[in-house]
């Protein structure tokens, strides 16, 4: 058995030489590809062609790895190429430790200059400033819904949305001590504390609920006072020294969050059709009967799928409602340009914030 296992160890030895040579041939052929794209002024990152890639891998995928787990290899490969010429600055809610920072590295690979910022509007900000290439922030929760100061913003910045991750999200509760007794204050973002309500309702129920600006933020506060718990990630809990005192206590086993990316149209043009891609846009309508229903009239005579729909209030006051419509597709797809074109000319207001790959 001894001898079984140590010609096994040797085995898997002599794979990793061939594979580091061969990622090693990859990556010279990168920085083949980059020096064209350098001459030609084309971008480095492009997300339709990695998302070709890791979807013809795991078409192509014989087993027993998981298409999940080629999905992050490939990833983290592509990432550590795109490196060797210039490392993508990437902006999220920070500190370290949040899912906004874990959404990040999921789409990018781990091979980015992070730039964590305190709040949504400093991450579009240093988007749009020039700080971070790219800005990455949550949109909508399955259980939540929209998070409505990342719509606003969309809706008023140059940004547009090049890309979009889809992160499970556990929550756990973390404090200086593993025990659950003299908690007197929780802390976290807002929507976690509403992800976790039910929880804290049933086992914390006399512990004040503090939103801080990011569930790192509360992490670290926690760190601070043994009286203190505040609902993160692991990787933040470890980032800060503090305990799991309670796993996954978000009402939703299921619980999601879909993240944007977003930058400025100079920074990187919408993505080239990859096959499965999403069209976002926000329009608003005149305040008048079937107005709404008009809009969708389009969508279905030119057989165009709607993924969402969702209202935010206007501020304008000219009219009542912005509405947020994702739609499968892209533009160059005729049906798809047909049905967006007499979408606009239907609408008092029109705005692509953008066209993007779809990802599991």
């Amino acid at each position: 058995m001894a001898q079984d296992l140590s010609g096994l160890r040797a085995g898997i030895d002599a794979v990793d030489r061939e594979l580091l040579e061969m990622l090693n041939r990859r990556a010279a052929l990168a920085n083949e590809v980059g020096e064209i794209k350098r001459a030609e002024g084309s971008p480095a990152f492009r997300p339709e062609r990695e998302a070709q890639v890791i979807n013809g891998l795991q078409a192509a995928n014989p087993g027993p790895l998981k298409n999940a787990n080629v999905a992050t290899i490939w990833r983290e490969i592509m990432s550590a190429c795109r490196a060797l010429e210039s490392p993508q600055r990437v902006a999220y809610l920070g500190p370290a430790g949040t899912f906004s920072e874990q959404a990040a590295v999921q789409f990018f690979g781990s091979s980015i200059e992070h730039v964590p910022c305190v709040n949504f509007d400093e991450v579009f900000h240093a988007a749009t400033a020039g700080t971070a290439d790219f800005g990455v922030v949550p949109v909508e929760n399955n259980s939540e819904g929209v998070v409505t100061r990342s719509l606003d913003l969309l809706l008023h910045s140059p940004l547009h949305i090049i890309g979009e991750i889809s992160l499970l999200v556990r929550h756990h509760l973390l404090r200086l001590s593993a025990s659950l007794e003299g908690i007197e204050v929780v802390l976290a973002h807002p929507q976690a504390l509403a992800q976790c309500q039910g929880w804290l309702n049933k086992h914390l129920p006399k512990a004040e609920r503090r939103a801080v600006s990011s569930n790192a933020e509360g992490a670290r506060l926690a760190a601070t006072n043994p009286a203190w718990a505040g609902i993160a990630s692991e990787r933040a809990g470890s980032e800060f020294g503090l305990h799991v005192a309670a796993h996954a206590i978000q009402d939703d086993a299921f619980n999601r969050t879909r993240f944007a990316v977003v930058c400025l149209p100079q920074t990187l043009e919408a993505p080239q059709a990859s096959g499965r891609d999403c069209v976002s846009v926000v329009v608003s309508v005149p305040n008048k009967p079937g107005a709404v229903h008009d809009i969708l009239v389009p969508l279905k005579q030119h057989g165009v799928s709607m993924t969402r729909f969702e209202s935010r209030p206007a501020r304008s006051g000219q009219w009542e409602y912005y509405f947020y419509i994702d739609v499968q597709g892209h533009p160059s797809q005729r049906h798809v340009a047909a049905a967006l074109a007499d979408l606009q000319s239907l609408c008092a207001f029109y705005k692509v914030l953008g066209t993007y790959p779809v990802t599991d």
